[in-house]
């Protein structure tokens, strides 16, 4: 009998391996840029050609991934990508790195995994490793994953070997990536834990492997509730504050001091991005089955996913301190990114303040460097406005919804009447405009 698990293991220890990555998103990218710089051949399949057209380019489309790091893998041929899961039946290991959104019933959407698993299933031969990264509910691997490629009579174990990873990206972190963030690793059998423990090795500083599937499943969903529910939290201590007239920023500063039993977090105008939104409610849903209600979990998605709504609020009563109202109101929000010094707009609160601020009756704009336009309902294109003097001084109020650094806060403070800062991010600055903190 052939011993798949040794070959493998000599494969990926003299990196003579080969690689697919199923996703070339912000997770997929990322990942197979590492595997190709750690010496392995890397192929990564996309469903969208203009994608893989530009990779094959060297031309980076992930601000992660700089296209000086990218061009050198893809000129050596140690990087190469297609739209056609047939180019990674040769492959020793598959990588799956594909969205899992939520529908709007905050049910798990797993068409992306689903499909991807019955891709990966065609080419699944004796040999083959597939680890799924793409976040998802406790039990997603061994329920979906393993029975795709065990059908024709592949033992798990030994001749083929599943696995799960969760991808713990934190787009625009200038300290921590993929590198060198611990990679958690779970098995569906020790051979699997021990199989995927080989593969990324080379590729990052630290592989920490856990019992099961499920525990490496949950691992990903702890986090981001532990951040959630965190958020919630001072979110709802921001409005407790503001009712109270005292500023939240100063308290959370001063509670910060202390050395022990406080971690720090922040308010701000809601949650965005594709992980901290949503993973916690693929507990939620899983959880559910079980007859279990996670009610920490459901009350920290109802406060965050109002914070756009109070947002709205403190706009409102600012512009009637100045004896103006809301509709009719010339607003500029300062931020479409989910966050600072990015590009990326999935799930962001400025969205949902854009939407609401026009839902009132006003004449909204935005200025983002990271971001040149936005899609908005009714098939509608916002696009980005200079951030100038002019534009900000033609501005009823300024709202400043995400603080990238590349924003000269003395500068709008200076030009504009009226900020409504959700960020804090004016913390220093002294400027004509009138400032309403969250």
């Amino acid at each position: 009998m052939t011993d798949y698990k040794s070959q493998l293991l000599d494969r990926f220890h003299n990196r003579t391996a080969k690689v697919g990555v199923v996703g070339m998103g912000y997770v997929g990218l990322p990942m197979a840029v590492e595997f190709a710089r750690a010496g392995y051949t890397v192929i990564g399949q996309d469903i969208n050609a203009d994608k893989v057209a530009q990779l094959n380019d060297g031309i980076s489309y992930i601000g992660d991934v700089p296209t000086e790091v990218l061009a050198p893998l893809v000129q050596s041929g140690k990087l190469c990508a297609t739209t056609e899961i047939a180019d990674l039946a040769d492959c020793d290991a598959i990588s799956i790195a594909v969205p899992t959104p939520l529908r709007k019933t905050k049910d798990p959407d797993m068409s992306y995994v689903l499909s991807a698993a019955d891709a990966v299933a065609e080419v699944c031969h004796p040999g083959l490793l597939v680890v799924l990264e793409s976040t998802t509910y406790p039990g997603t691997t061994e329920e979906i994953i393993l029975p795709r490629l065990v059908h024709n009579g592949l033992t798990v174990g030994e001749d083929v070997f599943v696995a799960f990873s969760p991808e713990r990206v934190d787009p625009g972190n200038p300290v921590y990536g993929v590198h060198n963030t611990p990679k958690v690793v779970g098995g569906v059998t020790p051979a699997c834990v021990e199989v995927v423990t080989a593969l990324y090795e080379p590729a990052v500083e630290k592989v920490v492997p856990v019992s099961s599937t499920a525990a490496a499943e949950m691992v990903k969903l702890l986090e981001n509730t532990f951040r959630a529910v965190n958020i919630g939290l001072v979110n709802e201590m921001a409005i407790m504050c503001q009712r109270l007239g005292v500023d939240v920023w100063e308290v959370i500063e001063a509670a910060s001091s202390k050395p022990f039993g406080f971690m720090p977090f922040y308010p701000g105008p809601g949650l965005g991005g594709h992980c901290i939104p949503i993973d916690p409610h693929y507990l939620s849903w899983r959880l559910r089955a079980l007859n279990y209600n996670a009610r920490f979990i459901e009350l920290a998605s109802e406060i965050n996913t109002q914070m756009p709504y109070h947002v709205i609020d403190l706009v409102m009563d600012a512009l009637n301190d100045d004896g103006k109202a809301l509709r009719g109101a010339k607003v500029g929000v300062l931020g479409m990114a989910y966050k600072r010094d990015i590009d990326d707009v999935r799930e962001s609160p400025a969205l949902d303040v854009f939407h609401l601020l026009e839902q009132k009756g006003a004449d909204v704009t935005f200025s983002d460097p990271h971001v040149a336009s936005v899609h908005l309902p009714e098939d509608r294109i916002a696009e980005s406005q200079p951030l100038s003097a002019e534009w900000l001084a033609a501005q009823d109020v300024v709202v400043i919804v995400t603080d990238h650094r590349a924003f000269d806060y003395g500068f709008i403070l200076e030009h504009a009447r009226l900020v409504v800062d959700t960020r804090n991010a004016t913390k220093g600055y002294v400027g004509r405009a009138r400032v309403v903190r969250l």
